[in-house]
């Protein structure tokens, strides 16, 4: 299992769209991946988990992949993320 702290930057957080792109990069992969978000821990694979979070912009997500590819996982959402998720 690994793990790693990012903020969301893209100004309205994790919407419908942003929350799609996450989730279509995720299922990319065949490790477990969640996020814990205050007392919340989402399914980053599921677009309902990730829109129930209820992320806002400049919110700091724990990022958790585990399974055969963890570290790429981890490493390509942390990038995705970064990046705005496509906004």
């Amino acid at each position: 299992m690994v793990s790693r702290l990012v903020t969301i930057k893209n100004p309205t957080g994790l919407h419908l769209r942003p929350a799609g792109i996450l989730c279509k990069d995720a299922m990319e992969f065949k490790s477990s991946i969640t996020f814990r978000f205050r007392d919340t821990t989402a399914n980053a694979k599921s677009v309902l988990s990730v829109l129930g979070a209820c992320v806002k912009s400049g919110d700091e997500i724990e990022l958790i992949c585990d399974g055969i590819d963890e570290q790429e996982a981890l490493e390509k959402l942390v990038a995705a993320i970064e990046s705005g998720l496509g906004e």
